[in-house]
């Protein structure tokens, strides 16, 4: 699960960080300028490095979850389609507590209130 939520990071940080034409005109769409762009691409490839290296995971899960707790805030914004826009970002989050999840006991302990 884990793997999923990187890979598709790892693609929307450097499809941004190319600033490619697909993006400019999607953050357009989205009222932001395209000038942040590569910004967003850097900041998502750093979420990315944290969320993939397991000393920093936790951290990476929860700017992630800001991260897409953004997105979901623009799409809500400008009325973007339920199912195909708007409750994908909320997927990614669910996938991605979902791998930290199962793969750091230490999460597991605090969420069952043990040591």
């Amino acid at each position: 699960m884990s793997g999923v939520v990187v890979a598709f990071l790892l693609m929307d940080g450097v499809i941004k960080v190319l600033d490619l034409a697909v993006v400019s005109e999607t953050l357009d769409q989205l009222g932001y300028p395209a000038t942040l762009a590569r910004g967003l691409g850097v900041l998502t490839l750093l979420i990315a490095g944290l969320y993939a290296t397991p000393r920093t995971a936790f951290l990476g899960a929860v700017l992630l979850t800001g991260l897409l707790g953004g997105a979901l805030a623009t799409h809500l914004r400008v009325g973007s389609p339920l199912f195909t826009r708007l409750l994908f970002g909320l997927n990614v989050g669910v996938i991605a507590w979902g791998g930290l999840w199962l793969r750091d006991p230490k999460l597991r302990a605090v969420v069952r209130g043990c040591d």
